[in-house]
């Protein structure tokens, strides 16, 4: 392997200057940079994590607590973190954190005491009192994307502020029967994202003056087939259909369209729909959006728990993360 008194020796400096040009730590002239980095590069010397670990006293890795891994949002959240840390120089490792107690008890009071991290991130995990506590005794910056925690620095998304937004926009268009899928209990757990979402449902068509109809609610999982499904029960009902359909997510939005082309309805001319996301597969679809930038979340919080890192976890206050309505082809005037 290429020594690093191979490369000062090539770029004709000290080893201190090469690894203070390499690690970024330390002022180096931006010449002196490019000539130690061309340097590097010519001999194929790469920084050992283990001598830089030594030196500074981090590991340049970062932790990532995540529910689920299989699952379109959390997987494109986890790539901003990842495409952010990369381009800073920090590797990832990941946490996966079930409903298990056992299992996250493991995670919390073994995995992440290794001091193999230097920080923590956790996508849309609630966590407990006693997994709080846990982290903030690792003495080490955690950042949270989701629900409030007042004992981290979080970034959130208003839940409620969204849904009013995508049924304001149905409202917009003239529409009044307006159904909902949002979710069953069982998948209204992490910061209760469903009911808030629903929430803000009900606050628009109150201050409408359109009262709510338990007929026009269907629970589903947040996938495609669980749209579809809940989407085919509001529309098969007997009696009058909803002119639209707020889906609290846009995959259960997918569905949706789905469903209502199988019907032989046409979207928009007889059915609006609109979700909540900003999913990849949104523009193929044409489906209206309130987008909540699920990379550019990662991104953020990657390089908010950097930032925390440089400046020796400085505790900040919740910052709010934005959202924007996409209107497409899904949605028309009633």
């Amino acid at each position: 392997m290429v020594s690093i008194d191979e490369v000062a020796r090539h770029a004709g400096v000290s080893t201190a200057t090469v690894s203070r040009a390499l690690s970024g730590r330390g002022h180096v002239s931006e010449p002196t940079r490019a000539r130690v980095e061309a340097s590097a590069k010519s001999l194929g010397y790469v920084v050992s994590s283990s001598a830089s670990s030594l030196a500074s006293g981090r590991t340049r890795n970062i932790g990532v607590l995540v529910p689920f891994l299989d699952r379109w949002f959390f997987s494109t959240v986890l790539s901003g973190v990842a495409s952010a840390l990369m381009r800073r120089g920090y590797d990832i490792t990941l946490y996966s954190l079930t409903a298990d107690h056992q299992a996250r008890l493991e995670i919390f009071d073994t995995f992440l005491r290794r001091q193999r991290v230097d920080g923590v991130i956790a996508i849309s995990i609630e966590l407990g009192e006693a997994e709080t506590e846990r982290l903030v005794e690792l003495g080490m910056p955690v950042i949270a994307i989701g629900g409030p925690n007042p004992r981290l620095t979080t970034l959130t998304v208003d839940d409620v502020a969204v849904a009013r937004l995508a049924t304001e926009h149905l409202l917009a268009l003239g529409h009044r029967e307006i159904a909902h899928i949002g979710a069953s209990p069982e998948f209204d757990i992490d910061f209760h994202i469903p009911t808030h979402r629903r929430q803000g449902f009900e606050q628009a068509l109150a201050d409408a003056g359109i009262p709510v109809r338990p007929g026009l609610f269907e629970p589903a999982d947040f996938t495609i087939e669980g749209g579809f499904r809940a989407a085919k029960q509001l529309l098969g009902k007997p009696g009058g259909r909803p002119t639209a359909i707020f889906a609290a997510s846009d995959e259960m939005a997918i569905g949706a369209l789905l469903a209502a082309r199988e019907l032989g309805y046409r979207v928009p001319e007889d059915l609006s729909v609109v979700g909540i996301d900003g999913h990849e597969l949104g523009e193929f679809f044409r489906l209206t959006t309130v987008d909540q930038f699920p990379l550019g979340q990662g991104e953020r919080a990657a390089d908010a728990i950097l930032d925390q890192l440089e400046a020796s976890g400085a505790h900040h206050a919740p910052n709010q993360l934005p959202y924007e309505l996409i209107v497409r082809g899904s949605t028309a005037r009633i």
